[in-house]
């Protein structure tokens, strides 16, 4: 808490308490008490001067004595009142009575009361409900990311939340989280059933179709494109000795039947070589189930590949390049990352707004969470604010609910003396009309 400050009173040329004023605002609450301070004591005053006057000539005018019993009346409520609002902050005229100056002796009571009071009020579970079933934040929320501008500034915060956890993660950490990751999810679970499934899966869709076509197209290309290279690989493993007229033609032979044979496969669906792939990866998907040999084969397999240096290298260049790419769109407002999502906001913020159900399905969503939150944390939320008065300094607590409730207070001197003044003029008057004639 800001200690109490002590401003100097021109007139007077001694300090005077500004009541924990710290702002502009809090200056002008204290001009405006002030000045209602000085009209219940200028009141006071003139009550006083009327009862001096009006007390020393009723002898020879008997109608002061009206105003004598109504200023004396004024005199006694103003003072009541005053002692009544000064005991609520502070000792009256630094005695020490009891059941005075009652916020700093009371101040840790008050700040338990007023935290139960909140916890029972403010946060019990029908007023939660009740305002938040009058509440539609989807709508609001769509209403607000339709405009650009919003979604702009939402995307700036996402941009700059990401880049703050991009500097301040550890690139050895997430490398090292992301190895654990897919170490325990990729990498240690069995791949064989998977594997075999997947082939299952592949040739029950006739997947593996598209592919042998590809494959066919391929080879009927680079055969009619490169007849040359194919001479020369089947030449080569032809005898020596052969003549070179008989190589030709064997080389001839075999090129045309291996352009036959891809344009075959391409134009028939039920090719023997088509059939034959289905079998072999019908048996792979089978033995990987079955074959524990293969199985540890491929298991084997596996961890040389991932255990390999260069894996793991390549593992931490990717993740270098993603990251470095990730902070260049993030840092620029006109990149693809940041357009599309401002875009992704926008859109979504038509949606919240066309689609009622989904506004429902948010809104019932964001009821359970809230409720739930408050209906766990609702003593701790009230117990911040009696910890907080709690820690408060007793003078200073009650100065700054003075600063903050005092003006209106001083409402109840003036009435006070108002009320007084008009009690005593009828006191007196009802003694003097009907008491007075009855015992003389």
């Amino acid at each position: 808490m800001t200690r109490i400050r002590a401003q100097k009173s021109p007139a007077a040329g001694r300090p005077r308490r500004t009541l924990g004023a710290t702002t502009p605002a809090d200056f002008e609450r204290l001009r405006q008490l002030r000045r209602m301070q000085a009209f219940a004591l200028g009141l006071l005053l003139f009550m006083a001067l009327v009862f001096v006057v009006s007390f020393a000539l009723q002898d020879r005018f008997p109608w002061l004595a009206y105003v004598r019993a109504a200023s004396e009346g004024g005199m006694v409520g103003a003072l009541a009142d005053w002692f009544a609002v000064t005991a609520i902050f502070r000792y009256p005229l630094g005695i020490k009575i009891p059941h005075t100056s009652l916020i700093s002796n009371k101040k840790d009571e008050i700040g338990e009361g007023l935290g139960s009071f909140i916890e029972e009020n403010f946060l019990a579970d029908e007023v939660v409900h009740e305002k938040l079933s009058t509440i539609s934040g989807a709508r609001m929320a769509g209403e607000w990311l339709v405009d650009r501008h919003h979604s702009e500034r939402l995307g700036e915060m996402i941009a700059s939340a990401g880049l703050g956890a991009l500097t301040v993660l550890n690139d050895s950490d997430v490398q090292e989280l992301l190895e654990a990751l897919v170490r325990r999810h990729v990498i240690e679970p069995d791949w064989s059933p998977l594997l075999g499934g997947a082939i299952d899966s592949f040739v029950a869709g006739s997947h593996q179709e598209a592919l042998i076509d590809m494959a066919a197209a391929r080879l009927e290309d680079w055969l009619i494109h490169h007849p040359d290279a194919f001479d020369s690989m089947v030449s080569s493993r032809l005898p020596s000795w052969l003549p070179s007229v008989a190589q030709r033609f064997v080389d001839g032979r075999l090129h045309a039947e291996t352009v036959r044979f891809a344009q075959s496969v391409r134009a028939d669906q039920q090719h023997p070589f088509r059939l034959a792939v289905a079998g072999f990866l019908a048996d792979l998907a089978e033995d990987l189930r079955e074959k524990p040999e293969l199985q540890a084969q491929l298991e084997a397999f596996k961890h040389e590949v991932f255990d390999s240096p260069r894996i793991r290298s390549l593992a931490d260049s990717t993740w270098a390049t993603a990251r470095a790419a990730l902070v260049e769109m993030l840092e620029d407002p006109a990149s693809e990352l940041r357009t599309r999502m401002v875009l992704a906001l926008q859109d979504f913020g038509h949606r919240l707004q066309g689609e009622p159900t989904l506004q429902f399905k948010i809104d019932v969503w964001v009821m359970q969470v809230t409720e739930h939150l408050v209906r766990s944390y609702r003593h701790d939320i009230a117990s911040v604010v009696s910890e907080t008065v709690q820690r408060w300094d007793a003078q200073e607590a009650a100065e700054k609910i003075e600063l903050q409730v005092g003006k209106d207070l001083q409402f109840i001197r003036i009435n006070g003396t108002v009320v007084g003044a008009l009690a005593g003029l009828g006191i007196f008057t009802f003694a003097s009309l009907v008491i007075a004639p009855l015992t003389s």
